[in-house]
C-alpha cells in the first residue's frame, strides 16, 4: 500500500445562490447554501475534500476555525493517522483553547466536521475504494478506534460498541443485497416552504413519476390551517400509500407544537421533524407523548453525541436525524449510529452535504450495525458542483464505485489543473 502524507491544509469558503424558494423553509427564508471546505493536499494526485454545510454569512468564520485547527494534521501518514482517529478527533475537539468557543458545538464543531471529513475522504481514495467498501472492510476494533466515545460510557462503552458489530456480522450477507437494488430515498425538494400550492403539485407528480414514494413538507406557517391546508393537498397527490414527512425546522413554540401537531395528524404524517427548538429535550418529550403514534424525528441541529444521548435517554426519539456535516463529521456519525442502536431507533440522516457522504454511511449503517432500512433524504439542488453527484433512479440511490467519499466539488478540483 502506498504512503499518503499530508503536506498542507487549506480551507474554502463556497457559497450558491439557489433559484427562488428552493431550500426555504419557516426559519430560512431566503438561504444560501455554502460549504466550509477542507482540502487536504499530498505530494501524490491525490487529495482529500470534507465539507461542513452552513447558511452562507459565516461560513468565513468556519474556514478560519479549519485553518487553526487542522494545522496538526500537516506532515501525518492517513493510514497512521486514521489508526486511532478517535485519539486525534478528542484531541483536536478538545483544543486546549479554541474548546471555550464551543464547547463541541458552533462554530468550531463545524470546522471539525470539515476536517474530519476530509480525513475519511483521503484514506478511502488512497486505498482506492469507495467510503462504504472501506468501512465495511474494517475490523470491529478498527471501527471502535475511530470513535471518541467519551461522555457516553454510562450508555455506551467500547465493549458495547464492539459487541454491537460482532453481533450484526452473522447477519451481514442477508443485508448486503441493498448494495446492488440501491438504498431508497425521500425527495425534500418536493415541498420547499416558498412553494405555493400549484408548485406543490406538480413537483409531487414529478416526483411519483421519478419513482420516490416518500416526500418531505416545510411547516410552520403562523396560520396552522395553511400548514393543514398544504399537507392535504399534497396527501391529495400522493396518495394514502405515500410517506409523507413534515418538517417545522423549529419554528413553534411548545404550546404552538401541540396546536399544529394536532391539527396536521389528520394527514397521517410519517413524521413530524423539528417541532420546537432543538435545546428543548423536555419540550419533544413533551410533544411526543401528545403526538403519539406519529414520531418525532431529531437530529439536523443537534451538535454532538452528548445532546443525542440525553434525546435518546429521554425516550422522546423516533428517528434520529444526525448529519456528518454538523456533528464532528463521519467518526462522530458512526458514534452517534451505534448510540441509537443501543436504544433500538433508526437513524435517516439529514443531508447537509446533499447525500455525498451519506449514501455511503447509510449502507455502513445498515450492513454493519444491523440499523433498518428506511430511506435517505434527497436534495438535488447541488448536483451539477459535484465531481460525482449522488445517482439516485427510481427514487433509490445507486451504490457509488468512485474512490472516496464524494465530496470532490468541481471549482476546487479545477483549481489543482
Amino acid at each position: 500500500m502506498r504512503t499518503t502524507v499530508i503536506r498542507n491544509v487549506s480551507a474554502h469558503d463556497v457559497r450558491y445562490t439557489l433559484h427562488a424558494g428552493e431550500g426555504s423553509d419557516a426559519i430560512h427564508k431566503d438561504p444560501q447554501y455554502s460549504f466550509a471546505a477542507t482540502r487536504l493536499h499530498t505530494d501524490s494526485s491525490l487529495s482529500g475534500t470534507g465539507l461542513a454545510l452552513t447558511m452562507g454569512q459565516g461560513n468565513d468564520l468556519v474556514c478560519e476555525a479549519i485553518r487553526q485547527l487542522a494545522a496538526g494534521l500537516n506532515g501525518r501518514e492517513i493510514e497512521d493517522l486514521m489508526s486511532g482517529f478517535g485519539a486525534t478527533f478528542r484531541g483536536i475537539a478538545d483544543h486546549p483553547q479554541l474548546r471555550w468557543l464551543g464547547p463541541h458545538k458552533g462554530v468550531v464543531h463545524l470546522a471539525l466536521a470539515s476536517i474530519t471529513n476530509a480525513c475519511f475522504d483521503l484514506w478511502a481514495k488512497s486505498r482506492g475504494v469507495p467510503l462504504w467498501r472501506l468501512l465495511l472492510d474494517l475490523d470491529s476494533h478498527a471501527v471502535v478506534r475511530l470513535l471518541d466515545l467519551s461522555y457516553l460510557e454510562d450508555v455506551l462503552t467500547e465493549g458495547d460498541a464492539l459487541a454491537l458489530l460482532e453481533t450484526c456480522k452473522s447477519s451481514r450477507p442477508a443485508r448486503e443485497e441493498i448494495l446492488s437494488r440501491g438504498y431508497p430515498g425521500y425527495d425534500t425538494s418536493v415541498g420547499w416552504f416558498g412553494y405555493d400550492d400549484n408548485r406543490l403539485r406538480e413537483n409531487a407528480r414529478r416526483a411519483l413519476d421519478r419513482g420516490f414514494r416518500a416526500f418531505k413538507l416545510k411547516v410552520g406557517s403562523p396560520d396552522s390551517d395553511v400548514d393543514l391546508r398544504r399537507a392535504s393537498a399534497l396527501r391529495s397527490v400522493a396518495g394514502e400509500d405515500v410517506r409523507i414527512m413534515l418538517d417545522a425546522n423549529q419554528q413553534w413554540s411548545l404550546p404552538k407544537a401541540l396546536e399544529a401537531c394536532g391539527k396536521l395528524s389528520a394527514i397521517a404524517p410519517f413524521w413530524i421533524e423539528e417541532p420546537t427548538h432543538p435545546d428543548d429535550i423536555f419540550g419533544h418529550r413533551t410533544i411526543a407523548n401528545a403526538i403519539a403514534p406519529v414520531p418525532v424525528a431529531l437530529g439536523e441541529h443537534v451538535p454532538n453525541r452528548v445532546v443525542f444521548k440525553g434525546y435518546l435517554q429521554s425516550g422522546c426519539a423516533g428517528f434520529i436525524q444526525v448529519d456528518c456535516t454538523r456533528v464532528g463529521g463521519v467518526s462522530e456519525f458512526l458514534t452517534v449510529s451505534l448510540l441509537a442502536r443501543k436504544f433500538g431507533i433508526p437513524v435517516v440522516p439529514h443531508v447537509g452535504d446533499m447525500g455525498q457522504v451519506h449514501q455511503h454511511l447509510v449502507l455502513f449503517n445498515h450492513i454493519a450495525i444491523g440499523h433498518p432500512e428506511v430511506f435517505l433524504e434527497y436534495i438535488p439542488h447541488l448536483r451539477e458542483h459535484f465531481v460525482h453527484p449522488a445517482q439516485v433512479d427510481g427514487g433509490a440511490y445507486k451504490t457509488p464505485e468512485e474512490p472516496g467519499a464524494g465530496t470532490d466539488l468541481g471549482e476546487l478540483t479545477n483549481e489543482n489543473r
